[in-house]
C-alpha cells in the first residue's frame, strides 16, 4: 500500500498540545507517527489522504504553532521495523505495569508485563488517555468480572484485563488493523480469554459486561454511550477517555442522563478518564 508522509515543524507554546495535535491527526486517519527535532512525521495510506481536511484541522486547531514542512508519498515498508527504529520505547506506569514490543531487550521487572507489536494501531501505553486507563485497572478488582474493550487498538488494555483476572473478555475496534493487530498481541502475551470482533456499538445489542471500557473520541462516546449503558448491571462500571478535560462536564451530564454518577475523573496533559458507576436500571 503507497502511505503519504506529512512532516509537520511544531513550535507550541503548551506542552500538551503536540499530544492534541496527534490525536486529531488520527481522527482524519493517519496510522503512524515518527518523532524527530523539529515535529513528528505522520503516515496516512494515500488513499485517505484529504489536503483540505488537513488544512482545515491547521487553521482551526486551538493552539498555536503547527505547519507542514514537506509531503512526501512513499512505497510500502517493513512498518515494524519503522516503529523499532523511531518510536515505540517501553514504558512503565505506575512501577507496576511495563509495556513494551518484541524487539526490546533491557526490560525492567514489573508485576504485569506486556507484550505489544503494535504495527499501526493505536494503544502502545504512550498516549495520555491510554495510561490513564492503565493506571485506573491498576488500581480496579476485576477478577471473574466480564468486560468490554471497546475501540480496543492493539488491545493493550484488555490483555491488561485478562492478567488481572478478568473473564471473559470482548475486544471491539473498526478497523481491520486493529482486530488484527490486536490478536497478534493477544497470542504473544499467552491469553486465551479474550474474543476479537471487528465493529463499532452496533454490536452490542444483547451483549452484557461488568465492566466496558472506551477509549475512543468524544461524539462516539456521546453517541453510543446509551449503548454502553445498557450492557451494564445497576453497579456497573464504565470507563471513558479520548476527551479533553474542558469535554468533562458534556460527557458526565449524558452519563448523569443514562443513569450513571461519576466516581472519579483524572486527566493528563490536558485528556481526560472519567470513571462512571451505573445506579439504575
Amino acid at each position: 500500500m503507497q502511505y503519504t508522509a506529512v512532516h509537520f515543524k511544531f513550535a507550541f507554546a503548551e506542552d500538551f498540545a503536540a499530544d492534541i495535535f496527534v490525536a486529531e491527526l488520527a481522527e482524519l486517519g493517519f496510522e503512524s507517527f515518527e518523532n524527530d527535532a523539529e515535529g513528528i512525521i505522520a503516515y496516512i495510506p494515500s488513499v485517505n489522504y484529504q489536503e483540505q481536511l488537513l488544512a482545515g484541522l491547521i487553521e482551526t486547531f486551538p493552539y498555536a504553532g503547527a505547519e507542514i514542512k514537506e509531503t512526501l508519498t512513499i512505497a510500502d515498508q517493513n512498518w515494524n521495523e519503522e516503529w523499532e527504529k523511531h518510536f515505540f520505547q517501553p514504558i512503565v506506569i505506575d512501577d507496576k505495569c511495563v509495556i513494551h514490543s518484541s524487539f526490546h531487550t533491557d526490560i525492567p521487572s514489573m508485576e504485569y508485563d506486556i507484550l505489544i507489536d503494535p504495527k499501526m494501531a493505536f494503544g502502545t501505553g504512550h498516549h495520555a488517555t491510554t495510561s490513564l486507563i492503565v493506571s485506573e485497572l491498576l488500581q480496579l478488582d476485576m477478577r471473574g468480572k466480564s468486560l468490554l474493550d471497546m475501540g480496543c487498538g492493539t488491545s493493550v488494555l484488555a490483555i491488561l484485563a485478562s492478567k488481572r483476572g478478568a473473564d471473559p473478555i470482548t475486544a471491539i475496534d473498526i478497523d481491520n488493523w486493529c482486530t488484527e493487530n490486536s490478536l497478534e498481541n493477544i497470542a504473544l502475551n499467552h491469553v486465551d480469554n479474550i474474543e476479537v470482533l471487528q465493529g463499532d456499538a452496533s454490536l452490542l445489542p444483547g451483549r452484557h459486561f461488568d465492566i466496558v471500557l472506551a477509549n475512543i473520541n468524544r461524539n462516539i462516546l456521546l453517541a453510543d454511550m446509551h449503548l454502553y449503558a445498557d450492557c451494564l448491571p445497576q453497579g456497573g462500571i464504565l470507563y471513558m477517555s479520548g476527551f479533553y478535560t474542558e469535554d468533562v462536564p458534556q460527557i458526565e451530564a449524558e452519563a448523569v442522563k443514562l443513569g450513571f454518577r461519576m466516581t472519579a475523573c483524572r486527566e493528563k496533559n490536558n485528556w481526560a478518564v472519567v470513571r462512571m458507576e451505573k445506579i439504575e436500571e
